[in-house]
């Protein structure tokens, strides 16, 4: 028998491509539904974690979230960038990073070891010439500065007891001289946060590029990567952006941009920034931003772990290497009595999140962890290794 259907030949393919455009658009739509879902969920995720940090009716302070998911950067903000001026919180609001200040010091250690410029294993006093004259400090290498191995204190006074008032460069030249390593604070055998090593790291990376830290910051990492609103000091022209500072319970604290802390010279203070600029930062760390690849093989160097706290604990150039579960997350924190911080991310899912707060001690560890754990969609609780509260000054 012979069966001819050339005569329905356009027919069924008619109705075949009609089948195909109603299938697309039917995908269309929900591609487009599941991409307004997950913007909406990711916007509830973040309202939720950090409700507990917003401002009460009455005090001051706001909160600034940026979060990286899917190759895209979304921001969130809340509350008040300055009570008195009804300035409200943007993602260009700038805000004092605290010790989040400190990965810009290592990520260009780690620039300078990739580039072949200096080593982890050199002596600081190679470079801080003044050191050569001290004791143990001749001991102390450039990797444990960056992974807060080399047994310095947090700060001076904790040695020097009888100091008064903040520290000069000759003060601090002097602590470094005398200082005496001991069974709990011997270079190399333990982790002791020590913002006192990240100011000297500071200075020796100056001296190994003759270029003041502020100026070497800008032209191999800020500047590449288009951050124009982070800086140190804060310039005037940027000062009407920074915000307002405010205690616990949101008292103002201090001027916008004003500089404080142990150290009392040039280029030891705090770097200043906003939540846009750090979500460049971020996504640069997650190795999504085109045409920087020689910055983010050193931030990916920085990210490696160094020193070994604990089986979920490792510190690799300023960073924290925490694990939760199956559930790894690589971040930094900081916190003054007038701003708390956090950047984290999560390498393996290609999640990110900043969180920077202009009020002082407030759980930006934990919420940007919750934040991470809740994007990821893993059940594992978040870790509470690594500091807490890393600047408590």
């Amino acid at each position: 028998m012979w069966l001819d259907f050339d005569g329905d030949k356009s027919t069924l393919a008619t109705m075949i491509q009609k089948d195909i455009v109603i299938a697309t658009v039917i995908g269309l739509l929900l591609v487009a539904g599941a991409a307004r879902a997950q913007e909406l969920n990711v916007e509830q995720i973040v309202k939720q974690k950090v409700q507990p940090i917003l401002p009460k009716t009455g005090e001051g302070g706001g909160v600034a979230v940026a979060v990286r998911m899917g190759g895209k950067t979304s921001f969130f903000n809340y509350g008040m960038a300055s009570n008195a001026q009804r300035r409200p919180v943007t993602a260009d609001s700038i805000f004092n990073l605290g010790s989040v200040g400190k990965v810009f010091a290592t990520t260009l250690l780690a620039q300078g070891v990739k580039n072949g410029e200096l080593s982890l294993d050199d002596p600081v006093a190679k470079y801080v010439t003044e050191l050569q004259r001290g004791g143990d400090i001749r001991r102390v290498t450039l990797g444990q500065l960056g992974s807060h191995s080399s047994g310095l204190p947090d700060r001076p006074q904790q040695y020097e007891t009888w100091h008064k008032g903040r520290y000069t460069w000759p003060d601090f030249v002097r602590f470094l001289n005398s200082w005496k390593a001991g069974p709990n604070h011997e270079p190399g055998q333990q982790y002791l946060y020590s913002d006192a090593a990240m100011v000297l790291l500071r200075v020796a990376l100056e001296r190994r590029f003759n270029t003041r830290f502020a100026a070497l910051m800008h032209q191999r990492l800020t500047g590449p990567l288009g951050m124009t609103s982070t800086a140190l000091p804060l310039p005037r022209d940027l000062l009407g952006r920074a915000v307002q500072g405010y205690s616990p319970m949101g008292k103002p604290i201090g001027r916008p941009g004003e500089e404080g802390g142990t150290f009392q010279w040039l280029g030891s203070g705090q770097i200043y920034s906003s939540s846009r600029d750090m979500a460049t930062f971020l996504a640069a760390n997650l190795g999504e931003l085109p045409g920087h690849g020689p910055i983010e093989n050193a931030m990916a160097f920085a990210h490696q772990g160094v020193f070994t706290v604990s089986p979920r604990l490792k510190i690799g150039l300023a960073w924290q290497i925490v694990s939760a579960g199956n559930f790894t997350i690589i971040d930094k924190n900081g916190g003054l009595n007038n701003t708390s911080t956090y950047i984290g991310f999560a390498p393996r899912q290609k999640l990110g999140v900043i969180i920077l707060v202009n009020r002082g001690k407030q759980h930006a560890t934990g919420i940007g962890r919750q934040i991470l754990h809740a994007l990821a969609q893993d059940q594992s609780e978040p870790s509470t290794e690594g500091e807490s509260d890393p600047d408590n000054d």
